[in-house]
């Protein structure tokens, strides 16, 4: 049987992530900080990206490495990949809030780009902080190789195969199947493909081998999926000051969301299923997982 880890001292997903938040942060403020971008732009990028937020996929850039191999051994340092991971992820959202698609006020408990510097400069934001992405990997991995698989993976999973055709479906924009595929088809690319990734990105940053990273490929699927899954139900059970977005938004745009198609409580089964597997794809990393395991008991949890 997969195997949840209890934590007796009652520690939150944000608690668990914290460390991590706290090794990103500054490492996101030093790639923003260039002289050479006008400083409307720059001020708006960072508004977007230092404004707080679990900081969770390049938490699973970090704890990826650590699953496959020390600190020590890695053959590359996955901070840089971690940056880029939270870049095209705060990138994501701007657009996602953008009137054209969610029409969406509020972020993390304060106004959107779009609301606070206007529709134009949200756009050119969210292009900005996909391409420095980029950048941050081609720059930041001293090994070419690597940096070139990074590449590969990160842009596979935002283009239009990934979070792209995500939301695409989710706009209404494509044909997709009906019942539990549909659903599938739009929360893998819209929110699982970025995860995935991050976890793989952690795991290539580290040196592992082929069947590691398959694993953490699965993992990182699960876990995308579950995690999406759970904003379903805070979409629909959670209030604003809590959300620090506007709760609600999904059923007023009729979205296909598992709350409206299965109800509150297989929803919730079917996250706590999603994570319970999510843990059992992880056997072949051993005990070195077991920071992605406590993740995996956590997701479900969370209240934001």
């Amino acid at each position: 049987m997969p195997r949840i880890v209890s934590d007796s001292t009652n520690q939150t997903l944000r608690d668990m992530l914290r460390p991590c938040a706290e090794q990103v942060a500054p490492a996101i403020a030093q790639w923003l900080d260039d002289p050479d971008v006008p400083a409307s732009i720059s001020e708006a990028m960072r508004y977007v990206c230092l404004n707080g937020g679990k900081r969770l996929r390049p938490a699973l850039v970090l704890l990826s490495a650590e699953a496959v191999a020390a600190p020590g051994s890695w053959p590359a340092d996955p901070l840089p990949a971690a940056v880029a991971v939270e870049l095209v992820h705060s990138y994501s959202l701007v657009h996602d809030d953008l009137p054209a698609l969610d029409d969406d006020t509020l972020r993390r408990g304060r106004p959107t780009a779009h609301v606070r510097f206007g529709e134009a400069m949200a756009i050119l934001v969210g292009d900005a902080l996909l391409t420095k992405a980029f950048e941050v990997l081609a720059t930041g991995i001293a090994n070419g190789r690597i940096a070139a698989r990074l590449v590969a993976e990160l842009a596979l999973a935002a283009g239009p195969a990934g979070m792209i055709a995500g939301q695409v479906a989710d706009m209404g924009l494509c044909e997709v199947p009906e019942g539990a595929p549909g659903r599938r088809y739009i929360h893998d690319r819209k929110t699982g493909a970025l995860m995935r990734s991050a976890v793989r990105m952690g795991g290539i940053c580290a040196g592992a081998e082929k069947a590691e990273l398959e694993a953490l490929g699965r993992f990182g699927e699960k876990i995308g999926l579950a995690f999406q899954v759970t904003d379903d139900l805070l979409d629909a059970t959670g209030p604003a000051d809590v959300l620090g977005k506007t709760p609600g938004k999904d059923a007023e745009a009729g979205k296909r969301t598992y709350v409206a198609e299965i109800g509150v409580e297989q929803t919730r089964n079917v996250a706590a299923d999603l994570c319970l597997q999510a843990v059992e794809d992880l056997q072949p990393l051993g005990e070195r997982a077991e920071k992605l395991r406590r993740l995996a008991a956590l997701l479900p949890e969370r209240d934001r």
